[in-house]
């Protein structure tokens, strides 16, 4: 984390937890061993404890178990209050109101000059859900709204029913801070996360960081079509990928018409799964 992303250490929020930050937060990440190697949870903001408890009635009526953090838990957070639970694919979710902030300066230990967030929040997270019409709706319900509803065909095959994806925004620029893909959940629970860098040089001298380091690449630079970052991929320990880019689109979350891309990528991203393809082609 530290290392090839340029995140930088933070206090500890209790024992047996390791925690990073990317900004002036208390942390963004924290890591804590388990029986298994993958993402517990991602987290959403809310504007009050009116909007959070609106929320979590919402999520109860919808048939999701919920489950309240104590006052410790909050704190440890750095948070006021949250409450933990999971999408109808059982991705897990935690929601929070009253944010606090550092006084202690962020700097990275690599050079980073800085990652994009406030109010764009940290970045994204997406999701697998095998029920997509399920989840798709849930997301929808809880408040957030499609940007880009593609079907994305990753073969010549004319008979290839493609994967479906939502893309979807929260009340801030960013194209999206969720998504979802139509595929069964990874044993990881994650596809990827997503962090955002001030520069392309930023991200291009990460790109770096993680050949020196011998972190393995899932997708190499390259730029989207629906939010249009230039960035690339790579593995975490737990399996799921980082996202690392910049210069995005950012969208006006009260006036935006949804989009239904037919490619993900410009160019670039050539994934690890296609090159191990062409390579077995080769070999043939």
């Amino acid at each position: 984390m530290t290392q090839v992303v340029g995140t930088m250490r933070a206090d500890s929020p209790r024992d047996g937890v390791a925690a990073y930050r990317i900004d002036d937060r208390p942390f963004r990440f924290w890591v804590e061993r388990g029986e298994s190697d993958r993402l517990v949870a991602a987290a959403y903001e809310v504007g009050d404890a009116a909007e959070l408890a609106a929320l979590r009635e919402t999520i109860a009526g919808l048939g999701r178990e919920i489950v309240d953090g104590d006052a410790d838990a909050a704190k440890a957070r750095g948070v006021a209050a949250f409450f933990a639970t999971s999408d109808p694919s059982g991705n897990g979710l935690e929601f929070f109101h009253g944010d606090v902030r550092d006084d202690v300066a962020f700097v990275s230990p690599v050079g980073v000059s800085g990652f994009v967030t406030g109010d764009m929040g940290m970045g994204h997270a997406v999701f697998a859900t095998p029920n997509f019409d399920e989840a798709h709706a849930f997301y929808k319900a809880i408040g957030f709204r499609d940007t880009d509803i593609p079907r994305f065909r990753f073969s010549d095959d004319p008979n290839d029913p493609g994967m479906g994806f939502a893309f979807m925004h929260a009340d801030n620029g960013r194209h999206h801070s969720v998504a979802i893909a139509e595929m069964p959940v990874p044993p990881s629970a994650c596809i990827h996360l997503m962090l955002e860098m001030k520069t392309q040089s930023d991200v291009g001298k990460c790109h770096d960081r993680m050949r020196l380091n011998k972190v393995p690449e899932s997708a190499s630079i390259g730029r989207h079509v629906n939010d249009q970052t230039f960035g690339f991929y790579m593995q975490t320990p737990s399996g799921f990928d980082i996202e690392i880019g910049a210069d995005p689109l950012v969208i006006d979350p009260t006036n935006w018409t949804p989009t239904a891309h037919l490619i993900p990528s410009e160019w670039g991203h050539v994934w690890a799964w296609q090159k191990a393809l062409d390579e077995q082609g080769a070999k043939a």
